[in-house]
């Protein structure tokens, strides 16, 4: 299977939003994407994104995606945080996501990053599987915290 990783464009945030969803819903999640390509275009200096296309001419097809901005943490400095990588079901196994993932290495090295880091789901085998096999150190000591806007809106102590 022959595909490219390049650097997403405007053009591309259809796309890139209908895999957002896709990965929602593989995620048991699908009615908690709000974001919209009106968005997208809007908050678009806040994220980088690398796409994975396939060659073929006449019907080329954003088939996975990378999405992920700068961070800094406090005991590291700058770092690059992975939002979300995903790979459309039916075009896994050619080694896309490694592909996507070493794109955005070389951007984290080429940067002077500290870090990288992102997030798996605990239930995801098929991600951890990858994600050991990369070296990533896996920790399940962190409890995520989360305010959705209405929690932002209301917040109170």
């Amino acid at each position: 299977m022959e595909f490219i990783i390049r650097a997403a464009t405007e053009a591309d945030f259809p796309a890139i939003l209908s895999l957002i969803r896709e990965l929602a819903g593989y995620e048991k999640a699908p009615g908690k994407v709000t974001n919209s390509v009106e968005q997208m275009r809007h908050e678009q200096d806040l994220f980088r994104c690398f796409v994975a296309e396939t060659e073929e001419k006449e019907e080329k097809e954003i088939i996975g995606m990378a999405l992920f901005f700068t961070a800094y943490f406090t005991w590291v400095g700058k770092s690059l945080y992975l939002e979300d990588i995903y790979v459309k079901e039916s075009f896994r196994q050619h080694r896309i996501g490694s592909a996507l993932l070493r794109e955005v290495f070389g951007v984290a090295r080429a940067e002077g990053c500290k870090r990288v880091r992102w997030q798996v789901l605990n239930w995801n085998e098929p991600a951890i599987a990858f994600y050991r096999k990369c070296g990533a150190d896996l920790d399940n000591e962190w409890i995520n915290c989360n305010f959705d806007e209405e929690g932002i809106a209301n917040f109170s102590v």
